[in-house]
């Protein structure tokens, strides 16, 4: 099980500062996956009616999980500002898919992860340590948890988060709404240039595994 520093992922975001498309498309693919810790299936299927932009910053993604269960997951000022842009550019409607390949079609999960590899490889330039990690798209669904429980969230309510509902730890489970878990987004830098030094201990390492 591997994870990203905050360091890597400003390197993968720099590789896709270019103002083309697909760099603007990797871009938000790399911003909704490291800011929500989805899965690439939720990923892919996200339409732009899943998008929901407000003012006042509680801004959130609906994804439709295993079982088809939904879930609402707040997101960063600056995350819900790139999509919205990105709706407007590509001039999607509602009831278009957010993600889509070079030939207008549905983006697929192995398309994301040769995007991924594609990213990792140019970003390891700037980012060396990058070099010695396999880096797929579910990196990026163990480095949100990794995020969240440097920033002292619960493990309960990270499993809420990640939409995981089965897990063993002593916490008592708890059930956390929107609101609960805006607050534990707040508790997170949106970038940071200090290194990851968190610790996790053999149970933690073991909850994401299953993640």
């Amino acid at each position: 099980m591997s994870f990203i520093t905050k360091n890597e992922y400003e390197s993968m975001l720099e590789v896709c500062n270019n103002p083309d498309a697909l760099s603007l498309r990797d871009k938000m693919i790399l911003m909704i996956l490291y800011n929500t810790g989805c899965r690439v299936s939720e990923l892919v299927n996200l339409c732009v009616s899943d998008i929901s932009i407000e003012t006042d910053g509680t801004s959130s993604i609906r994804f439709l999980g295993k079982g088809r269960k939904e879930r609402i997951t707040p997101i960063w000022k600056s995350t819900a500002a790139f999509i919205n842009n990105y709706i407007k550019m590509q001039n999607l409607n509602c009831d278009n898919r957010l993600l889509s390949n070079n030939r207008k079609g549905n983006l697929t999960r192995s398309g994301v992860g040769q995007r991924i590899t594609t990213l990792t490889e140019k970003a390891a330039e700037l980012s060396p340590s990058l070099n010695k990690k396999n880096v797929t798209p579910h990196t990026f669904r163990h480095s949100a948890a990794m995020n969240l429980l440097q920033a002292g969230v619960d493990i309960s309510t990270i499993a809420i988060w990640l939409g995981h509902e089965s897990i063993e730890t002593t916490h008592k489970y708890m059930v956390a709404d929107i609101e609960i878990k805006r607050k534990a987004m707040e508790r997170l830098d949106e970038t940071s240039n200090s290194s990851f030094n968190y610790k996790p201990s053999k149970s933690i390492l073991a909850f994401l595994a299953s993640l």
